[in-house]
């Protein structure tokens, strides 16, 4: 089981909205890749804002 672990390659991770409106989402990146910042829809303001990401949730 630990090894199957050591080489998963995506990890889901939780986006937050840089509006203030406190919205997020999960998405899932590769595990080599830098922190992600995205535009993603804000239904809240109704447009698109800046996301970065807040936490790595868990492996997949």
């Amino acid at each position: 089981m630990f090894l199957s672990a050591v080489f998963c390659k995506n990890i889901l991770v939780r986006m937050i909205s840089q509006a203030g409106t406190n919205f997020a989402f999960n998405t899932k990146r590769s595990r080599l890749r830098e922190k992600l910042t995205l535009l993603h829809y804000d239904p809240i303001v109704k447009q698109r804002v800046l996301f970065v990401e807040q936490k790595k949730i868990r492996s997949l």
